[in-house]
């Protein structure tokens, strides 16, 4: 089989690469160069791009570089900013994996006649015989699941996920065995684009989007303090909101950037009965039937919780559960299996 890998530079891209070379498939590792400017989260900068090549040449295949930067701002870096600027949270890891590693790696691949591509995600892609299953990786510690969650039949059917069956100690000391340069290198972190080390989300959005200062008001009305910058504050949250001291620790309940207005109130307030989805995707391609009770996950590492499907994307959670963050996926599971996807309305 003709498998084009994508390289992004780390340890877990360059044993999928190597475990499939040594099971006898015809490998080339590609990386894409998705953001053009600076990045300090071990993850798109220039020598990410070098360790992939680097590794290829040890590995004895061939290496490329496909540049889809303008992909990558039109698909992940303008929709980011445009929901904070609406008030909502975004996840631009997972709009990466939907519109660049699973969409537009995935056609190259096909023009270049490859019959699969494959990565590093601790997941697994299961042949369950009328139809492809995604299922959780086996270190359930690593497990990158909820951040391919969108996928398809489409996707699944011609995706290899070759670390999936392993975990990370397993997978580095593999690296450390082949001499791979990436044996040691730390996991990559956060927002690619977003720089840790130069103020954050405020910097990265402040030259971007005005950023407005808001009016905290409690369930009521009341006004009982002003944030700093709307565009940076998310359902849930609770420090750096600007409320005044005193009395119980606020949460912000609800996001209004057209009025430049956050609900806030105790954490008691922050539970809710139900979530609401949007963009609902399913692994097998079918409805989601109405009365099935899947395990809930708002964030990439949160645990799952059960929610009853009520149709039409509304989920009752079995026991109310803190509101989800408008624009965060929620991952639906079935077990270790993965059912589908949504966005939090």
């Amino acid at each position: 089989m003709r498998v084009l890998v994508a390289m992004s530079g780390g340890v877990d891209s360059s044993v999928a690469a190597a475990l499939l070379l040594e099971a006898g498939h015809e490998v080339v590792g590609a990386t894409m160069k998705l953001w053009g400017g600076s990045s300090d989260s071990g993850c798109c900068s220039v020598s990410d791009v070098e360790d992939a090549r680097r590794v290829a040449q040890q590995l004895g295949i061939v290496h490329r570089v496909f540049n889809f930067t303008d992909d990558f701002d039109r698909h992940v870096v303008d929709p980011y900013v445009a929901a904070h600027a609406a008030g909502r949270t975004p996840n631009p890891c997972i709009e990466c994996n939907r519109h660049l590693k699973f969409d537009r790696f995935l056609r190259r691949a096909q023009q270049l006649g490859f019959d699969a591509i494959a990565t590093g995600h601790h997941a697994r892609v299961v042949d369950a015989g009328a139809r492809w299953e995604l299922r959780r990786g086996v270190d359930g510690k690593k497990d990158q699941s909820y951040v391919l969650s969108m996928l398809t039949q489409n996707e699944l059917a011609r995706t290899l996920l070759p670390v999936g069956e392993m975990t990370k100690d397993e997978v580095r000391a593999v690296a450390a065995d082949l001499g791979l340069r990436t044996a040691s290198k730390p996991d990559s972190q956060d927002v690619c684009f977003v720089m840790a080390t130069d103020g954050g989300r405020e910097t990265f959005l402040g030259t971007r989007i005005p950023l407005r200062r808001g009016t905290l008001v409690d369930r009521s009305g009341r006004k009982v303090g002003e944030t700093p910058a709307i565009e940076l504050v998310t359902v849930g949250q609770r420090r750096g909101l600007g409320a005044g001291g005193g009395g119980d620790r606020l949460y912000a309940l609800e996001v209004d950037a057209a009025s430049a207005t956050v609900v806030v109130g105790s954490e008691g307030d922050l539970y809710a009965a139900e979530v609401v989805l949007h963009d609902l995707t399913s692994t097998d391609d079918q409805p989601l039937p109405t009365g099935a009770t899947y395990d809930l996950q708002v964030s990439a590492h949160g645990r799952a919780l059960a929610a009853v499907h009520e149709g039409a994307g509304r989920f009752r959670w079995v026991t109310p559960q803190r509101r989800v963050a408008p624009g965060q996926t929620v991952a639906l599971y079935d077990g270790d299996r993965v059912v589908g996807a949504g966005i939090a309305t």
